[in-house]
């Protein structure tokens, strides 16, 4: 049951917007006041004045700091007031069981992606009750119940996956004896940064690392001394960028 009495998932969204927009209206505010007294003694804070105005007046009219166009000095200056509004945005849409195989049949769903598009967002559809479900099964019932849906995977891993795109995340993953552990890292990142998410003296005395793909793995039934024999473990240095579902050894010498 809604607290308005009825479905409008844009007006929900604006109601949303509006409260951020205040709250970094306030923000941006104080910061205002504080630079423009600083301009009087120092004429190098016109730009972070002129930017602070900018956001200033588009937050006043209810819209939120991310459909600005900022380039990436004024994006630096305004880096520390973490407005809520320069956050980016993932929307989704719950809709009802019967309309899982085609969510687009829900007409405030179309209308979601019509205001998501103007934002350059992403809309995730997906059933909660559905996901409630799936959420209290073994795996093999899991897979069992999303295959009599005819779906290939849970709303909730769409939404964790977009998560990670949208904040320009990826997963490289560590296997041996102790365990087996995935490590989150920004995509575009090179072998020895990654290394040291998993401990500094990795990335201090990095020598190479020894890479496979998750896929590729798999398709050697989970053996890498398989993956080995047929050349699907690749010796890499300082340079290689890491890719999603890498699977990695990491050699140093410290």
């Amino acid at each position: 049951v809604h607290v308005d009495g009825s479905v409008n998932p844009i007006r929900d969204i604006e109601t949303i917007n509006l409260e951020l927009c205040l709250a970094d209206l306030e923000t941006v505010e104080k910061r205002l006041e504080r630079a423009k007294k600083s301009l009087k003694a120092d004429k190098k804070y016109q730009l972070e004045v002129d930017v602070l105005e900018k956001i200033s007046k588009n937050l006043e009219e209810g819209k939120p700091t991310r459909i600005l166009e900022l380039n990436d000095e004024e994006k630096e200056i305004i880096k520390d007031s973490f407005l809520l509004t320069m956050k980016p945005i993932l929307y989704v849409g719950n809709i009802s069981e019967n309309e899982i195989e085609n969510p687009d049949t829900n007409q405030n769903l179309q209308k979601l992606k019509e205001f998501a598009q103007k934002e350059n967002a992403e809309v995730i559809p997906l059933c909660v009750k559905i996901e409630e479900e799936l959420s209290g099964l073994e795996k093999e019932d899991k897979l069992e119940m999303l295959e009599a849906l005819g779906l290939e995977e849970s709303g909730l891993d769409k939404l964790i996956k977009a998560s990670y795109k949208l904040l320009g995340l990826m997963s490289f993953l560590t296997a041996g004896e102790p365990e087996v552990r995935a490590w989150t890292i920004k995509m575009g990142t090179k072998a020895p940064v990654a290394a040291g998410k998993i401990h500094s003296d990795i990335e201090r005395g990095f020598i190479r690392a020894e890479v496979i793909s998750f896929k590729d793995l798999i398709q050697s039934g989970g053996s890498m001394v398989t993956a080995k024999e047929k050349g699907l473990i690749r010796s890499e240095g300082k340079e290689y960028i890491m890719q999603d579902g890498d699977i990695v050894l990491f050699r140093f010498n410290v």
